[in-house]
Order: structure tokens, then sequence, then C-alpha cells
């Protein structure tokens, strides 16, 4: 059966955005977009897409959590040896996209990353369950794997491993900060002529704001 994706449409009338309505500083636009998100109470309102780009230019998704937010930028956690941690290792440049389409909004974020500091991947490590703590020991994450049997067999020995005492941090797993220099607010509008404002980041430190065409 054809799939007649051409027939699926709809007009975005939940509401505007204006010039007036925005905060100076995008990380505050944000917080406030992300406080009415977590209020509605959409499934897992802190999930991100992170596209990243390998060495011989291949563009990457995936979906992670955010997992912190400050003035410094937004930050997630990963195994070091995954895909994702290699292409950031010879590619810097990363773009995220918080799509909360059941409020007719999406934020596109666009920067580059610096690695966390051990103290800081340990201070949040230890705050993770027990049974992620395990998973994160069980799992070499983007590599090939025969069945799923398997990979439960890793994290039953881990937990056999690690039965007493304190799972420690492992050396292969870490954490990024994204440090943006373009933030864009997308909120939808009717006749798809949707509000857009782009922030970006200048040279001494403020943000510049711009309307964009939808």
């Amino acid at each position: 059966m054809e799939l007649k994706l051409e027939d699926f449409r709809r007009e975005y009338t939940q509401g505007g955005l204006d010039f007036a309505d925005l905060a100076a500083s995008p990380f505050e636009q944000f917080n406030q977009w992300m406080e009415q998100t977590i209020k509605s109470g959409i499934p897992d309102p802190n999930a991100m897409t992170i596209a990243t780009v390998d060495a011989s230019g291949q563009p990457s998704q995936r979906i992670v959590l955010l997992k912190h937010l400050d003035e410094k930028g937004f930050v997630f956690y990963t195994n070091l040896n995954s895909r994702k941690a290699q292409d950031l290792k010879q590619n810097p440049k990363i773009s995220l996209h918080f799509p909360w389409y059941f409020l007719e909004r999406q934020v596109k974020v666009c920067g580059v990353v610096e690695q966390l500091s051990a103290a800081d991947v340990l201070k949040y490590f230890i705050s993770r369950p027990r049974e992620s703590q395990l998973g994160a020991w069980a799992s070499h994450q983007s590599r090939p794997i025969s069945s799923r049997a398997l990979l439960m067999q890793q994290f039953e020995a881990m937990k056999n491993k690690f039965a007493k005492g304190e799972i420690p941090l492992p050396d292969f797993w870490g954490g990024f900060r994204v440090k943006p220099h373009q933030i864009e607010f997308w909120q939808g509008g009717a006749a798809r002529l949707h509000d857009r404002f782009e922030y970006n980041l200048q040279a001494e430190g403020s943000w510049a704001i711009q309307r964009l065409e939808p």
C-alpha cells in the first residue's frame, strides 16, 4: 500500500511569537520554553536530537537527553568511544534540535563542544540510578553486537563484578558542554507563516536577535 504522506497536513494555531515576547538572553528564553514544555506534560521534554559529522563529512543524528543548562551551555553525557563522541573528537561542531511539536515549537542550537572535567562527570554519574551506572559499563556503545542476549550477559557480568560497594566511573564515559553561537526559536503559524527568531553571539559576548522569514 502506498502511503500518501502528501495528504498529511494541519494548521499551526496555538499561538505566535513576537520580538516583544523574547528575553534578551537565549538561555533565559530557552528556560521559559522548557518550563512551559515540562508543565505541558509531554514525554521526555529534555530529549534533543544531536547532529555530528564524521571525518568523511557524513552527518549523523541521534536522540540524547539534555542534563544541564546554564550560561556556559548545554550539557549531555555519553560513552567516549561512541560514534558521536568520536565524531566530536575530530570535529567539535554540533547542532542540537528540540522537537516540541506538540506545542508547535522547536529550538535549534549551533555551537561547538568542550569535554567536561572528570569531577563534573563523576558528580553526575553517582547521581544516576545504579542500573544506569551498570549499563554504562556493560555497553560498548555503537559497536556491533550479535544479539540482545549477549548484551544482557555483559550487563549481568558487570552486575556481579560490582555487586558490593559503589560503582566506579568508567574511564571511557564522559560528558560534553555545547557552547552555542546561534540559537533559533520557532513557533508554528497559520498558513505556514511561522515565527522564527535567531539569536547570534556577538564578538563582545552579547546576543543579537533577528527575525527570519518562515
